[in-house]
């Protein structure tokens, strides 16, 4: 059987999330993974180094799947391709070494998170960023981010209900950048939870609207209580920017 990596790129907007369900085919999994059984004729599950919930786009997903076929990676691409609907794309291909497992070897992941800040909502940004109203104090924000960095416990920041595994992530970098009416946060990490990027990022646009005082970021960190940290971002401002092995 031969290893094949992907790495690809979807505007979530119309799907619900990563994850196969099975009373569904709207999802990215399920997509790819019917284009890759028809092409192989028979049934085939791929791997992703995460799962992106429904709404999050990803500019750099990477997944792999086996299969043991004779065509060479440019025909599977170009196939795949060819049969994925136009807001899923194969960018590249490779074979790689029968070990390599998309989820298990990630050694960091960069979320990218976008802000409209401008007077009114744009009609072409509308599903790609989240509208905020409020004047944000964007140097309250970053002073506020500097508390997340390191290693802590999130719990307190996702969404988990249960839980068995650890639940300590360690951040290494947010970085804020404007680009017009556009505010990012890009948030590096060795992983993430449930809706965690998300809700660091509600917590903080709601520190530099004013609603919270950025010492509840240290007080969630201690309490591990979900419910007083900041609301959970929308879905659609959210991007899987880079996965590193």
């Amino acid at each position: 059987m031969r290893n094949i990596k992907i790495v690809l790129e979807y505007d979530g907007s119309r799907y619900l999330g990563w994850q196969r369900l099975k009373d569904s085919d709207r999802t990215i999994q399920g997509k790819i993974e019917s284009v890759i059984s028809k092409m192989v004729g028979e049934d085939i599950e791929i791997t992703g180094s995460g799962r992106t919930d429904s709404g999050v786009h990803a500019y750099y997903q990477v997944a792999n799947f086996k299969i043991d076929s004779t065509l060479n990676t440019k025909e599977i691409q170009e196939y795949i391709n060819h049969y994925l609907p136009n807001d899923i794309v194969i960018r590249d291909i490779e074979e790689v070494d029968d070990r390599f497992h998309s989820r298990y070897n990630v050694k960091s992941k960069t979320y990218q998170y976008k802000i409209w800040i401008g007077k009114y909502q744009s009609p072409f940004m509308r599903k790609y960023s989240w509208y905020v109203a409020d004047d944000l104090n964007i140097e309250i924000m970053k002073k506020a981010s500097e508390f997340f960095m390191g290693t802590h416990d999130f719990i307190g920041f996702s969404s988990l209900k249960r839980y068995k595994k650890s639940t300590t992530r360690t951040i290494s970098r947010i970085e804020f950048n404007q680009e017009g009416d556009i505010l990012s946060i890009e948030i590096q990490g060795d992983g993430f939870l449930h809706n965690m990027v998300r809700i660091i990022v509600g917590t903080l646009v709601q520190i530099g609207s004013g609603r919270l005082d950025k010492d509840v970021i240290m007080d969630v960190l201690e309490n591990k209580i979900r419910a007083d940290a900041g609301i959970t971002a929308p879905p659609h401002g959210l991007f899987l920017k880079n996965v590193e092995y």
